[in-house]
């Protein structure tokens, strides 16, 4: 697909269309970068993104009670 560079401001921007956009994912935000001399755009992936996809919290009611006593775990006295 070729397109042209429209002037804005300054700078110069792309019509990326819809059909395009929807199927990399992009929305209001992207990351902009150089690989060689090719600019890619790219959607930006949240941190840590999908941690918990079928996480269970059930299967973690007991996950503390294997642990050694704290040395410290004692009330402190002033």
């Amino acid at each position: 697909m070729h397109t042209t560079l429209r002037k804005i401001g300054n700078s110069r921007g792309v019509i990326i269309p819809a059909a395009l956009l929807n199927a990399c994912g992009l929305t209001e935000t992207v990351e902009l970068r150089l690989e060689g001399s090719r600019l890619v755009i790219e959607a930006v992936k949240t941190p840590r993104a999908d941690w918990f996809q079928g996480y269970d919290a059930a299967r973690d009611t007991a996950a503390w009670d294997d642990l050694p006593l704290d040395a410290d775990a004692v009330e402190w006295e002033w």
